[in-house]
């Protein structure tokens, strides 16, 4: 539960709308619940602002589903990344309300009803190539789980940098600035050399042999000459996101 679903969760009980028991048994998920095969952690979003974001890489069907269930039972939502198709399935069949981005590889279960955007401006996900769009489609998703209004702008990479010069008013009407770039990874040098607000750049797998998966692309970027632009790991959408959203909800 975040502050604000407590706040209102006191609130309820002040006006008689919610019965002190029914409050009760929802403060006591206030905890860390063993499943056995995970330990979910009810209690992140009063600590780091955000709640327990499901890795799905690795996991079983099964136990994607029961950690989403308990997440839903505690909070009434989750998030969950890297997931694959039939489990993407599985909880589309447990929860039809909630948000498959098959792209993305994610799956979103948002509040009932949902909560506003917050935070001090827009985060910007800006992707090179269309390639680059499934590391670039996680960031949305997670930027918005996590309560930030996001915008895209896809497939302006250096290869014809007229399409992101004409796109300039967008760039600098962000707070956070995601650039995810594969390849030679320019794009993000060429981003922080045009705003004045942190850039975030995510490099990719694409490229040819050279590119090494993406090590060309992240040393690039590590060696960028723009000041102020910060490199996460290889096509780690959801950390940049992750990172746009404290520096987009600071006060």
């Amino acid at each position: 539960m975040t502050d604000e679903q407590i706040a209102n969760l006191l609130s309820g009980v002040a006006s008689g709308e919610v019965n002190c028991e029914a409050a009760l048994q929802r403060l006591k998920r206030l905890q860390v619940e063993d499943l056995g095969y995970a330990q979910v952690d009810h209690v992140r979003p009063l600590i780091q602002g955000f709640g327990e974001v499901v890795f799905g890489q690795s996991k079983t069907e099964a136990q994607v589903v029961g950690i989403c269930t308990s997440l839903e039972e505690a909070s009434g939502s989750f998030l969950a990344t890297r997931v694959e198709d039939s489990t993407r399935h599985a909880l589309k069949a447990r929860f039809p309300r909630a948000e498959a981005n098959d792209m993305a590889r994610t799956v979103y279960l948002a509040p009932d009803p949902p909560l506003e955007p917050s935070g001090r401006g827009s985060i910007l996900v800006v992707s090179a190539g269309t390639s680059d769009m499934p590391v670039a489609e996680e960031a949305v998703v997670v930027g918005r789980a996590f309560n930030n209004h996001v915008d895209r702008l896809y497939d302006v990479g250096v290869a014809g940098i007229h399409r992101l010069l004409r796109k300039k008013e967008l760039l600098r009407a962000a707070s956070v600035v995601i650039v995810v770039a594969g390849m030679d990874g320019a794009l993000a040098s060429v981003v922080g050399g045009l705003v004045k607000v942190p850039v975030i750049a995510v490099p990719t797998s694409v490229g040819y042999g050279a590119a090494f998966d993406g090590v060309s692309a992240l040393l690039a970027m590590l060696n960028s000459c723009a000041s102020g632009v910060s490199v996460v790991n290889i096509d780690n959408g959801f950390g940049a996101a992750a990172a746009a959203a404290r520096i987009n909800q600071q006060p």
